[in-house]
């Protein structure tokens, strides 16, 4: 196999501008032409050689059955209706033989049936989740400005198992009573032409109803799918936030939200459910209506002797056949409608492009030492959630290689958003950012994030040991290179006490640790990648005192010998940087070191005078 089913999904160009739901409660994505099931294809392609077995094993499990009334008709004809009794018991004797026969193939093939399409049912799920899980982390983050993370869950839990419900099972169902169901009616038109070809004309009639109640099923499963995944919103919002919740006593409050959220899935269900019903009960009962008043016809040409009582026995079990089939159909064209629903959603996440994405002919970073340059040159932007609200206006700055720089200034002056241009997690709408003399757009992503380091605020500690959090920076490091790592960022000594040392499992978002050790894990984490190119995000602002020392102390060593930008609040952390860049508004406002902005006057003296008690000049 040349390629994966998860690489070819991801690869595959879209004929379909990417979904953008408009909010997070309720998303109402710009829906690219309805694909329904047909956007599993991609996924189903590379195990076709598997499906062509499968098919193979369900047409033998339908022609098994359909061969039962064919071998039950010379049992009654040939054993049963015998005039010599020693002819009857060797004809008995043979015709359920063959029954057996058609019984022990029907065991056979519908085993393999079972368990070939059970395979490609989870197969194509895993897969199918891989690739929307793979496709939805490479979107820039402001494609989760209007995508909750519990909306994205919903399609990779809830919409995939649907889909696994029908390509493992409801899908064979269907196939398997379709050519049973075709080939009973088949049979029946060739035994019983005069009779069946009027009750044929019927059931067409019963079609086109079929399909406007599987137009507004379908409607509804969709509907139903996304009321469960507003409910899957909250519950990913509260719970990743319970010290909130708890702290404000608010859990009656959540558990009230989420009760009305899944109130809202139920009665939207519920309205499904009861069209689906009223679907598989019209088609249920004008099929039986309809065969049985071909069976009446049945019975009244034996009567006349124009047919045998194997052959009516034949016709009843040949409509018993294509009444269940019908029944059984209708059944899946239910689970088809819904999963169509499921895989619509998550065709239109897969369907999503980012913004920010490699260039086609990505220039190459040059090799540096000591730090790299990094340039804003005319650079304007705004958020495309606020489209009238710029977040930097005009600024211009450059930063020399091995020197340390320091945003300053009141909160939405824009600081951050310098640091997520640098990263290219956005593209400026004016002017550009280089990168040793390269524009962030002309790199590819990979070797210009690899470039860079990052300290948040709120580190991010992931649910596994201390010794891969650190090695998260760089993946392929040796133990002893992590070691190295954490006793630069003074995080050696805590993580050896821990109760299995660098193997302990720190739990879900670092709970086991405090806050000033979150920081130095990151840290570590940053050091241990050892990029030419270091960001600092309020690194500082949360922890106490001592913490504070203990991380300061750590941030010095990770900034030795390269180019680190700064934000702070706490203007003792950026006393000594070798620049301080005053931002307000968007714009840089002023420039220079400590000493001098104070002594200049203006934003930075004020600032300064509010934490230190200095007299502006």
């Amino acid at each position: 196999m040349s390629s994966s089913p998860v690489s070819a999904a991801l690869a595959a160009p879209s004929a379909t501008p990417p979904a953008a739901p408009s909010d997070t409660a309720s998303p109402d994505p710009v829906k690219p032409p309805v694909r329904s099931l047909s956007g599993l294809l991609p996924f189903l392609r590379p195990y076709r050689g598997r499906i062509l077995l499968a098919l193979l094993f369900l047409v033998g499990a339908a022609a098994s059955t359909l061969a039962f009334p064919i071998a039950l008709k010379s049992l009654i004809d040939q054993g049963i209706v015998a005039a010599d009794p020693g002819q009857r018991v060797m004809a008995l004797r043979e015709h359920f033989m063959a029954l057996f026969g058609v019984g022990a193939a029907l065991g056979l093939f519908s085993a393999l049936r079972f368990y070939s399409v059970t395979w490609l049912g989870e197969r194509v799920t895993a897969d199918l989740r891989s690739a929307v899980y793979a496709h939805v982390v490479t979107q820039s983050p402001e494609f989760f400005e209007t995508t909750a993370s519990g909306e994205v869950l919903s399609r990779l839990t809830t919409d995939t198992t649907l889909v696994q419900t029908v390509v493992g099972s409801s899908l064979s169902m269907g196939l398997r009573n379709t050519v049973m169901g075709l080939g009973a009616l088949g049979m029946l038109i060739v035994t019983n032409p005069t009779v069946m070809l009027p009750v044929l004309g019927i059931l067409v009639l019963v079609v086109l109803p079929s399909l406007a109640f599987g137009r507004r099923v379908r409607k509804l499963s969709r509907a139903s799918q996304d009321r469960v995944a507003d409910s899957s919103a909250i519950a990913a919002e509260v719970l990743n936030a319970i010290p909130v919740v708890q702290g404000h006593r608010q859990e009656a409050r959540e558990a009230q939200r989420f009760a009305e959220a899944t109130e809202r899935a139920f009665d939207t269900a519920r309205r499904r459910t009861r069209v689906r019903a009223a679907l598989v009960a019209f088609i249920i009962t004008a099929t039986f209506g309809a065969l049985l008043w071909g069976l009446y016809q049945g019975t009244q040409a034996v009567v006349a002797g124009r047919i045998s009582a194997g052959h009516l026995g034949q016709t009843v079990v040949f409509v018993i056949i294509l009444v269940s089939s019908v029944a059984v159909l209708s059944e899946v064209y239910g689970d088809l409608l819904r999963a169509a629903g499921a895989t619509e959603r998550l065709m239109e996440l897969l369907s999503a492009r980012s913004p920010v994405a490699d260039p086609a002919r990505p220039v190459a970073l040059p090799a540096v030492q000591g730090g790299s340059a990094v340039r804003f040159e005319g650079v304007g932007f705004h958020y495309p959630s606020r489209p009238g609200m710029p977040a930097l206006s005009e600024v211009n700055l450059d930063v020399r290689p091995g020197e340390t720089v320091a945003l300053v200034g009141p909160s939405g002056a824009g600081k951050s958003t310098m640091l997520q241009l640098l990263l290219r997690f956005y593209d400026v709408q004016h002017g550009g950012v280089t990168v040793d003399g390269v524009d962030v757009r002309d790199a590819s992503l990979a070797s210009l994030r690899g470039r860079i380091g990052i300290v948040p605020q709120d580190s991010t500690i992931f649910s596994t040991s201390a010794l891969e959090n650190i090695r998260y920076g760089r993946p392929e490091a040796t133990e002893a290179e992590v070691i190295a790592a954490a006793k630069a960022a003074f995080a050696h000594d805590f993580i050896e006490k821990l109760p299995e040392g660098y193997d302990t499992y720190l739990g879900e978002r670092g709970v086991r640790l405090s806050g000033g050790q979150r920081q130095r894990i990151s840290i570590a984490r940053a050091m241990l990648k050892n990029p030419p190119l270091l960001l600092l995000d309020e690194a500082t602002s949360a922890l106490d005192a001592e913490s504070e020392r203990m991380v300061q102390a750590a941030l010095e060593k990770a900034m030795a010998d390269r180019t680190t930008l700064v934000i702070a609040h706490r203007l003792a952390t950026v006393q000594k940087a070798d620049r301080i860049v005053v931002m307000d508004g968007g714009r840089i406002v002023d420039i220079g070191r400590h000493d001098e902005l104070v002594a200049r006057g203006g934003l930075y003296a004020r600032l300064a005078s509010m934490q230190f008690g200095l007299e502006a000049a």
